[in-house]
């Protein structure tokens, strides 16, 4: 299908891309090329001259077209490098960048840290279909067309303002229901920029609606419709079909099955049953990509295998389209329908389509549409699993030539995809899903059998949704063995490995690794040699960081200080703060560590955290020894919850007075005060002090009774900052937002006090060698390297 030469031209422009993360990329690339050119130059030639003495006069012209085909001449890599340095330049072109009337130049700065709230109300059209977030809010994306400050509650005040852009907003749920896309409403609520990750490991909200081309929020609290018309588009079919099958399968079956034939970005799956397939290793199965396309397509060639080559490729040209429309255009069903094409492209020309040429051919017609994409997750992952299943799934099903082949096909295909996306999955994640290969192994009959019957019962939906009812409920029984065939591997001991997030050089070295493996004929022989090195590069590294790691890491955890201790594979949580610190913050950073087991805790209850995260944190990690500061001996149902998760992995519970020291070898911690509270910590010989939100007069009066020593290092809430840090002189101070008068900033400055403020900075880190780092900083030097 492609040519060497063009093969050369679309990978210069995929490697133009990916050099963007290196500062002058595109130099460095059009460098290769030139290297290229030269080292490749004598070659050349000297297959050239080889070719012409072997061929006769009259087929010189047909052996030194031979030749090029073999080697490119050099001019092919010049061209190359060229065509990256323009992809890097594109790249920089297409970067999505505020306008001069985007919504977000309308936020107040001091809507960052939510201390001022700006009341607006934003006009627009809505472009998606609302969706349910993780706190029960209506989320969708308005395409803003203009804004109206609110100076009260009486209404707009001054004149309305043209905007544009577009914004992400949430609303209370019964707000959004009924929106649809093209609807033109005005959301009363507060603008506000999305933040950067604050934590190692946590989610990057700012970088993830850039990528969507949206630079601002909108906590939304009413919703009114400026139009009542509906206007026809896609969403309709699709709503047609999710209601026709939920309303006989119910939740969670039917926004399953729905999810499995039109993607999970078009449908509003649950998230206990997203969490539960991602965790599991199944997330795939809920993208609409490869199978569906290649399923559609078999069916309609083989019903008009008697009809002419014309009305089959008319047809499944006119397939491709709706299923691609139906799916809301998502990158991993782009590269599946432009394969499509190449396919019905080669039926036309009677020619057989090489399935690598056309990856690449879609990878780059993509990349041109939009360049962005070359960093999108699911783009990547799509195509690492497609290249796979082209050149992988053939060796490993001749070396399992011994048994069927259906259940050699089963085996390969999974194991070919897991090969080549799990390197990328732990520079991510960090995470090995352990019996992903087995579950992916067992459930592939349940798959297909609820993806054909789903596109079966979507079809029928769209022309009777009864009849796509009736089908749909005959779907039932496999897509509960299907959710609990899933569960029952999710709640497997050791379900999830955590072997830490590995480098970008330890990444590419792998991939460089089954790339020689798969082109170099010395290591296809010896591709149990690559396997073992692959695998050293990665645990390796691991164990050596486990054994040799000596750190600190406060965590950006808002009112409750949460500390993590790493010393030599021991891990030391102290505090959890409330469910969404545990969930999003201390189980990330955990995750990326390649932490598996914390060795001891350390719970002390501070003000402003009525519920704590410990429940949540068990259910994902076990703790062999856990210690919780409180005066209250009653047994309650959060402490009765904590327990039975201990005894489920044998770990002990200890409830401690007031006074009582915790000694576990390299920390001792004690609590001061249980009331404030003030908890003492020693840890690496430093003196740690945790203070909360603390009056002046309870202050003078702990200092002058001698109750707390002068800390090396101190935590306290911002309101407390000044007062502490002038009464107990500590080397660093922590505190939870910078949100200071000028004058206290510089009386602080004066004492050489170095401040750290974990909403502004991020974590905080510290280890032997060095001194404290916040992770925005550290975040921010890296990109600058690299």
């Amino acid at each position: 299908m492609i040519q060497t030469s063009g093969v050369i031209i679309c990978l210069g422009y995929i490697l133009g891309l990916l050099f963007t993360a290196v500062p002058l990329g595109g130099v460095w690339i059009v460098l290769l090329g030139i290297v290229a050119a030269v080292l490749f130059q004598r070659r050349y030639a000297i297959l050239r001259q080889l070719a012409q003495k072997k061929e006769s006069a009259i087929n010189k012209t047909k052996a030194v077209t031979n030749t090029q085909q073999t080697i490119p001449h050099p001019r092919i890599w010049l061209a190359a490098g060229l065509v990256g340095l323009l992809a890097s330049i594109y790249f920089q072109w297409r970067m999505p960048q505020p306008g001069a009337k985007d919504i977000s130049t309308f936020v107040l700065s001091g809507n960052n840290n939510s201390n001022q709230e700006q009341l607006v109300i934003v006009r627009g059209e809505v472009a998606s279909n609302p969706r349910l977030t993780r706190s029960q809010r209506g989320q969708f994306w308005l395409d803003v067309s203009q804004l109206d400050e609110v100076k009260n509650d009486q209404g707009p005040a001054g004149v309305p303002k043209g905007a544009t852009g577009k914004l992400y907003v949430t609303v209370p749920l019964l707000q959004a229901t009924g929106l649809h896309p093209s609807q033109q409403i005005a959301v009363t609520g507060v603008l506000y920029k999305p933040k950067v990750a604050l934590n190692p490991g946590a989610f990057d909200f700012q970088k993830f609606l850039k990528q969507e081309g949206t630079f601002a929020g909108l906590i939304g609290q009413q919703v009114n419709l400026l139009d009542e018309d509906r206007q026809w588009g896609w969403w309709q079919v699709r709503e047609r079909i999710v209601r026709s099958q939920v309303r006989s399968l119910g939740i969670p079956a039917g926004p399953l099955v729905s999810a499995m034939v039109l993607g999970s970005k078009a449908v509003d799956l649950p998230y206990d049953i997203r969490d539960l397939f991602i965790k599991a290793g199944l997330a795939h199965a809920l993208a609409a990509s490869g199978f569906q396309t290649s399923l559609i397509l078999s069916v309609i060639l083989q019903l008009t295998r008697r009809a002419k080559k014309g009305t089959q490729i008319t047809l499944g040209s006119l397939a491709l389209i709706i299923f691609l429309s139906l799916t809301g255009f998502q990158p991993a069903v782009l590269r599946a329908v432009i394969m499509g094409f190449a396919a019905l492209v080669g039926l036309a020309l009677q020619r057989k389509v090489k399935q690598l040429g056309a990856l690449l051919l879609a990878a780059t017609l993509l990349l041109l549409f939009n360049p962005l994409w070359i960093w999108d997750l699911g783009f990547q992952l799509s195509f690492l699993a497609t290249l796979g299943l082209i050149v992988t799934v053939p060796p490993i099903t001749q070396r399992l030539g011994w048994l069927p082949p259906v259940i050699a096909a089963l085996i390969a295909v999974p194991l070919a995809a897991t090969i080549w996306t799990l390197p990328l999955q732990l520079f991510v994640f960090g995470v090995v899903p352990t019996y992903s290969l087995l579950l992916n192994i067992l459930s592939t009959p349940l798959i297909s059998i609820i993806s054909i019957g789903g596109i079966i019962s979507a079809i029928a939906a769209l022309i009777l949704p009864e009849a796509g009812s009736f089908l749909a409920a005959m779907l039932y029984h496999p897509t509960n063995w299907l959710i609990q065939l899933v569960e029952f591997f999710s709640n497997l001991p050791g379900n999830l490995v955590a072997v830490g997030s590995i480098s970008i050089w330890q990444t590419l070295a792998i991939y460089a690794l089954m790339i020689l493996a798969w082109q170099v004929r010395w290591w296809q022989k010896r591709w149990g040699f690559a396997s073992l090195l692959a695998i050293a590069l990665v645990l390796v590294p691991v164990w050596h960081s486990a054994n040799s790691l000596l750190r600190i890491t406060v965590l950006a955890s808002g009112a409750e200080p949460v500390v993590v201790i790493q010393n030599q594979g021991t891990v030391t949580l102290i505090n959890s703060g409330n469910e969404n610190t545990g969930r999003f913050t201390i189980l990330p950073f955990l995750q990326q560590q390649g932490v598996n087991q914390i060795d001891w805790a350390i719970a002390s209850k501070f003000p402003g955290n009525e519920s704590d995260a410990w429940v949540e944190v068990l259910q994902r990690l076990p703790i062999k020894n856990f210690y919780e500061y409180s005066q209250n001996s009653e047994n309650t149902p959060q402490r009765q919850a904590i327990q039975q998760e201990l005894q489920k992995h044998q770990g002990v519970y200890q409830s401690l007075a007031l006074g009582q020291t915790v000694n576990t070898g390299s920390i001792v911690a004690q609590l001061i005060n249980n009331q404030l509270p003030i908890l003492q910590l020693q840890i690496f010989g430093q003196n740690w002090l945790l203070v909360g939100n603390i009056k002046s007069q309870e202050l003078t009066q702990l200092v002058n009774t001698g109750a707390l020593l002068r800390p090396q290092v101190l935590w306290c809430a911002s309101e407390s900052l000044k007062d502490l840090v002038m009464a107990l002189k500590p080397q660093v101070a922590i505190a939870t937002n910078g949100n200071l008068d000028p004058k206290t900033l510089s009386e602080l400055s004066k004492a050489k006090i170095k401040l750290f403020f974990t909403g502004k900075n991020g974590a905080i880190q510290w280890t032997p060698s060095g001194e404290f780092e916040s992770f925005i900083q550290v975040t921010e030097n890296k990109s600058s390297v690299f």
